[in-house]
C-alpha cells in the first residue's frame, strides 16, 4: 500500500529531527559540564517528546 502525502511529510520531519540531534551531538564536547547539564535538563523538559510521539502512533 503506498503511503500518503501526509505520512511522507511526517517522515521528513523525522529526518529533519535527526539532523538537529546530530547537530546538537557534534556539539556536545564544546559545552562545559554546566552548560551539558542544562542543555540535558531543557532537552528533558520539551514537550511533547519522542514517547508522547511514539504512543500516538501506536495506539491508533
Amino acid at each position: 500500500m503506498p503511503l500518503s502525502g501526509e505520512a511522507i511529510r511526517m517522515m521528513n520531519y523525522v529526518d529533519d529531527v535527526a539532523v538537529t540531534l546530530r547537530r546538537i551531538l557534534a556539539l556536545v564536547p564544546t559545552l562545559t559540564p554546566e552548560e551539558r547539564k542544562r542543555v540535558s535538563e531543557y532537552l528533558t523538559q520539551a514537550k511533547p517528546g519522542v514517547e508522547t510521539v511514539q504512543t500516538a502512533l501506536q495506539s491508533k
